[in-house]
This record gives C-alpha cells, sequence and structure tokens, in this order.
C-alpha cells in the first residue's frame, strides 16, 4: 500500500505530522479490507488553492475543509474475504485544507490536529463511495468514521472529542 502524503499549504511543521496521516490511511484502508496494492494521495493545500479547486469541481465559492477525487473506484472488501482478491489500483486524492481545518476546530472546541484527521478518514470514506447525502447513508458512513478514527486513536494511546462532532462544510 503505498500512501504520498503532500504538503503544499504553506504550514511548516503540519499540524499533524505526514506520518501519522500515512498511518491514518493505512488503518482505513486496512479496516475496510481494500487490496493492499491501492495507492492514497492525502494533499494539504492552502485555502486559496481549495477555494479554486471548491469552484473548479464543485462550483462553490470559497475554501472548503476536504475533497475528494476518485480515480480507480476501489471499494471496501467483504468481511472475511482476502483484502488481496478485490482490485488493486489508484484510490485517489484526499485534499485538505488546514485553514478551514483550523477554523472548524476552534469552533468545535478541539485541536486542529483532531479535524485534520477527523477530515482525512472522511475524505477516505468518499473515495470509497461513502455518502452522507440520504440521512441513513449520513448515518452509516459517520458512525463508520468515528469507529476508524476512534481505533485509530486508541492503538496510539490518544484520543480525540473530534470524533464525537459532526464534519462541518459538507457541500
Amino acid at each position: 500500500m503505498m500512501i504520498e502524503v503532500l504538503n503544499e499549504s504553506g504550514e511548516v511543521p503540519s499540524p499533524v505530522p505526514e506520518a501519522e496521516l500515512a498511518d491514518l490511511g493505512r488503518h482505513v484502508l486496512e479496516q475496510l479490507r481494500v487490496n493492499a496494492r491501492a495507492d492514497l494521495t492525502i494533499t494539504l493545500v492552502d485555502e486559496s488553492t481549495m477555494a479554486n479547486l471548491h469552484q473548479r469541481w464543485m462550483d462553490l465559492p470559497g475554501p472548503t475543509d476536504v475533497m475528494s477525487f476518485p480515480m480507480d473506484e476501489l471499494r471496501p472488501g467483504r468481511t472475511g474475504a482476502d483484502p488481496d482478491s478485490g482490485p488493486a489500483g489508484m484510490l485517489g486524492d484526499v485534499v485538505l485544507c488546514p485553514g478551514v481545518a483550523q477554523t472548524q476546530a476552534q469552533q468545535a472546541g478541539h485541536a486542529v490536529g483532531d479535524e485534520i484527521l477527523l477530515l482525512t478518514t472522511h475524505g477516505i470514506l468518499h473515495l470509497l463511495g461513502f455518502d452522507h447525502a440520504e440521512p441513513a447513508d449520513e448515518r452509516e458512513m459517520f458512525d463508520l468514521q468515528r469507529t476508524l478514527l476512534l481505533t485509530f486513536l486508541a492503538q496510539r494511546g490518544r484520543a480525540t472529542t473530534a470524533a464525537d462532532g459532526d464534519v462541518a462544510g459538507r457541500p
């Protein structure tokens, strides 16, 4: 599994270390039994870049917190199945905006790093075909998002309040 993390946000160091974002991506993909030969890119960008992407791809003004750009339409594997039995390929790109995440974290009362981890999980789920347009789909996606983030943090001996919160700014 290759997970590339690019910090193009201009924030050095990043609010979340690149290695932790890669570890989170690996955790989510392993838990959802995605083929180990799947590739993922996570990119942090500044607000201007995110606003341009948001306008271009969603026809919405201003920056948003996270956008997902699926490539090979990979999906989670079946429980009990060999994860390598599913297709390999390029899962896609998750693009995050730490500036927007910082504003949301302040409003929610938790750390910006926790918000970025939450948004990363959210973005990966979108790449895997999850959505929150309908109430039942939203419950499924947000419950899974919470579980994935909490299990990741528990393995690291950490906790977060971000996993209990809603993800703001969804188009």
